[in-house]
């Protein structure tokens, strides 16, 4: 089967069935008339190479995409620092207005509702603290008591403190949250708007805590937010805009020299193709004009010795022809090899007439084989779309005599749409997918290297192949 398609070497090649007449009988043709003047183009480079220009392009767009994600993460991020940064500051503001205002001022008759200890903190809280940030002061015991309130409705109001603010007044830390207006103890600060808490204990001089609350709005904290965000990322903005300006001249001559690169391959592939395809013929043509006509002479003068001795020495005579039949023999297996090495019928005759000899070998070896050339335009195509197809013809049905064990095989050539394309399919035993990783891996990269000549021709050849249904072959390449 296939399985060894990735690497399948040419050393077994179609046998021609013509019989020694034609093998000699042109020592003059196609082989006789090559020369090293006649290099064909192989391989015709990329015709939707990607320009720098466009490149460019591509590259600047995706970098915009880039960098505006970038700036709106970065704006998201400086406005939770800022909005963070503010929260802070609203923690500092309460604590110094508790720590540093009403503690060093609080008298232990505030607990009990003493009226000059209210005056004296209720005369500390309106004059200084009030009038800032802060908009709502109040004092609570743990039993959920107000004790002190700017606002002397809220004296003596008893509600329960929620777990943030027992926690608070447990654990001496500061509690920071939103104050929820539908609270009962919240509701003489609904015309105040949304407001932020922030909750820290407090003691007498006896030692007794309570817990002092502030309120703050919410929309100040958030403009405190805005002003620091604002503040930054204008130099955000322009630090990315810098990157983005930087990054176009760099990306031009990367572009530039990615191209120019890709000319220069395609360039020394084109010529390691033309050198291969020049040395090719000039082996195929020394193989022709020396040991095939050494050989065919060789045969027809054992012929004619034998045919000479076969009244007086019939032994000597069978001898002969029996040598005469092996050169006749080597010399097909080399007529077989140049066919290999260089089909001359392809530049002679055409693709459809070198299509026909390669699969005329298959009926020897009891091989059904079904050839289909449909092409346009005259049946003509460029030379080398003509040597890609044929060559990729040749490995396939290279494969299909030495691996597949098929009885058929299907030959599918035609013209489409400004494309020529090639399907050889067979019934054969066909491979899994990891047969060829494997071959590849071992160092065979027969298909891999016709992967390459299709792409550089701006095709593409696809094998599909599974245990016991067969495997295919197909190519397209564009028509110029």
């Amino acid at each position: 089967m296939w399985g060894s398609w990735p690497g399948c070497h040419p050393g077994r090649q179609a046998r021609e069935p013509a019989d020694l007449e034609r093998w000699v009988g042109h020592t003059t043709g196609a082989l006789d008339t090559v020369t090293p003047r006649e290099v064909p183009t192989t391989v015709r480079p990329r015709t939707t190479s990607t320009s720098v220009a466009r490149a460019v392009l591509v590259f600047a767009l995706s970098g915009v995409v880039a960098l505006a994600l970038v700036g709106i993460a970065g704006v998201v991020v400086l406005r939770r620092v800022g909005t963070d940064e503010a929260t802070r500051e609203a923690e500092r503001i309460a604590t110094v207005a508790a720590r540093g205002i009403v503690e060093p001022r609080l008298q232990n008759g505030i607990v009990k509702g003493d009226a000059d200890a209210l005056a004296t903190l209720d005369t500390l809280v309106t004059g200084a603290i009030v009038q800032g940030s802060i908009v709502r002061v109040k004092l609570w015991t743990p039993e959920g008591e107000i004790v002190y309130s700017d606002a002397p409705e809220l004296i003596g109001s008893r509600f329960d403190l929620d777990e943030t603010e027992r926690q608070a007044l447990r654990g001496g830390g500061v509690a920071v949250e939103r104050g929820d207006p539908a609270a009962p103890e919240s509701r003489l600060e609904r015309e105040l708007g949304p407001l932020l808490v922030v909750s820290m204990p407090v003691h007498t001089p006896d030692g007794r805590p309570l817990l002092f609350q502030a309120a703050l709005p919410s929309d100040s904290v958030a403009d405190s937010g805005r002003r620091l965000w604002s503040t930054f990322w204008p130099v955000l903005a322009v630090a990315l805009a810098a990157l983005a300006l930087l990054q176009i001249p760099l990306a031009w001559r990367l572009a530039r020299r990615v191209r120019e690169s890709q000319r220069d391959r395609e360039l020394l592939l084109r010529r390691a193709i033309d050198s291969s395809d020049l040395e090719r013929r000039r082996i195929a043509g020394d193989l022709h004009d020396g040991p095939v006509q050494q050989l065919a002479g060789l045969s027809m003068s054992l012929s004619a010795q034998a045919d000479a001795l076969a009244h007086t020495d019939p032994g000597a005579a069978r001898t002969l022809r029996e040598a005469a039949s092996r050169s006749r023999q080597g010399m097909r297996s080399l007529r077989s090899a140049l066919m290999g090495i260089y089909p001359p019928t392809l530049r002679r005759a055409g693709l459809p007439a070198a299509l026909s000899d390669l699969v005329a070998p298959l009926a020897a070896e009891g091989i059904v084989a079904d050839l289909d050339v449909d092409i346009d335009e005259g049946g003509e195509l460029p030379p080398e779309v003509e040597s890609l197809l044929f060559r990729a013809s040749q490995e396939a049905i290279r494969n299909v005599r030495n691996h597949a064990h098929a009885s058929r095989v299907d030959v599918r050539v035609r013209t489409e749409d400004g494309r020529a394309m090639l399907e050889v399919a067979d019934d054969g035993g066909g491979f899994a997918p990891e047969r060829e990783r494997a071959a590849r891996a071992d160092g065979h990269v027969g298909l891999a290297l016709l992967r390459d000549l299709a792409g550089d021709a701006g095709g593409a050849l696809d094998v599909t192949s599974s245990p016991g249904e067969g495997t295919r072959l197909r190519l397209e390449v564009p028509l110029p």
